[in-house]
């Protein structure tokens, strides 16, 4: 096990998708630095990244893409951040910390450093609970308990594959919020972890987030998005929707509150209108077929799961648009290409007990 200071630091790689020098790791060289990072080139291959120095790092482009992975590199975008779900694929560790490039370090309201990766880290490696809600939020959080009235054969809690974390500054919005909200800033540090409950669906952000390779990595998949497809912006929903109605089968936990990072900059909102159009109309379905989504006794792994899942998509939403038969053809081939490259963990990705909830 690593030292206190970076915990982890052998079972961890931070993945992050970029198109442009990643000057900004300087200042998250205090905690980033321990660590092994995979950077995913988005865009011009020929292009190159700048990485500063000290840094532990292995670096794809499209080209390294499409020489690993031959025809079935067609399940990983191109130009969108969608394509960082590549780096979770060739990680060989057991968690993995996501991040944007225009994140940077978030001072806690006494004006300290967060270290997003360690709290991270701490909501992965204590139990979720998604079956009963704890009223005071994570029980396992410091200074935190489970309150009267909280059923003690549940306290137990379940292993947690996903933590979420949240941003100061510039909020996630969608284009039409941003429009109209132009100004809006998050300014409110809320100190609290909680437990997404089983059966409710959330709006998964990929910009700050972590999780753990072995329970959940197969369902991480973030879509067919950017160039050459009719919706962008919504690789993050996607792959939390289908990695919640997973968890929630499999009987894993999902975390969502701390840490924070200081997002810093707004992306255009008439830009993103144009990416995020067909999604803001089709979600009004998508959303109603996960949440009716069931996946039979049979799916007691996340690979299984996934399958599962891409043939109702191909069924039900490909009435939609013919994209949601490509897109769930994309989710077999990605399965795929996830057990070439990592053929001793397919039988990993199983539940606790061995079997579905």
């Amino acid at each position: 096990m690593a030292s206190a200071t970076a915990p982890l630091k052998d079972e961890l790689d931070i993945v992050i998708p970029t198109i442009r020098n990643l000057d900004f790791l300087e200042m998250w060289r205090p905690f980033f630095q321990p660590y092994h990072l995979i950077i995913v080139q988005d865009g011009d291959p020929s292009r190159t990244i700048k990485v500063p120095d000290g840094f532990d790092y292995d670096l794809y482009n499209r080209n390294d893409i499409n020489k690993m992975l031959g025809p079935r590199a067609s399940c990983i975008s191109f130009k969108d951040s969608a394509c960082r779900c590549f780096g979770y694929m060739v990680s060989k560790k057991k968690y993995i910390y996501t991040i944007d490039d225009d994140c940077f370090v978030a001072k806690d309201p006494s004006g300290q450093d967060i270290n997003a990766l360690e709290q991270h880290i701490k909501n992965l490696l204590s139990p979720s609970t998604p079956y009963f809600f704890n009223t005071l939020y994570d029980p396992f959080q410091e200074g935190n308990d489970f309150v009267r009235g909280y059923p003690f054969s549940l306290r137990e809690g379940v292993p947690t594959a996903v933590s979420h974390g949240l941003w100061l500054n510039i909020p996630d919005y969608d284009a039409p919020t941003q429009l109209v909200k132009p100004l809006e800033r998050n300014t409110r540090y809320v100190n609290t972890v909680l437990t997404i409950p089983k059966g409710t669906l959330f709006p998964m952000c990929g910009m700050n987030l972590a999780f753990d390779r072995d329970l959940i990595g197969p369902a991480m998949y973030f879509g067919l998005m950017g160039e050459g497809q009719p919706i962008g912006r919504y690789d993050d929903m996607w792959a939390g929707w289908c990695t919640k109605v997973i968890c929630d089968h499999l009987g894993l936990g999902i975390k969502t509150g701390l840490p924070y990072i200081w997002h810093s900059k707004a992306s255009n909102p008439f830009v993103n209108l144009k990416k995020e159009y067909n999604g803001i109309y089709w979600q009004e379905e998508i959303i109603p077929f996960f949440q009716s989504a069931t996946l039979s006794k049979d799916s007691t792994t996340v690979q299984k799961c996934y399958v599962e899942l891409s043939k109702q998509v191909k069924e039900k939403l490909g009435k939609i648009d013919p994209y949601f038969d490509k897109l769930a053809d994309a989710m077999v081939t990605w399965i795929e290409a996830w057990d070439e490259l990592n053929p001793a963990a397919t039988d990993l990705a199983k539940p606790p007990n061995g079997s579905a909830k």
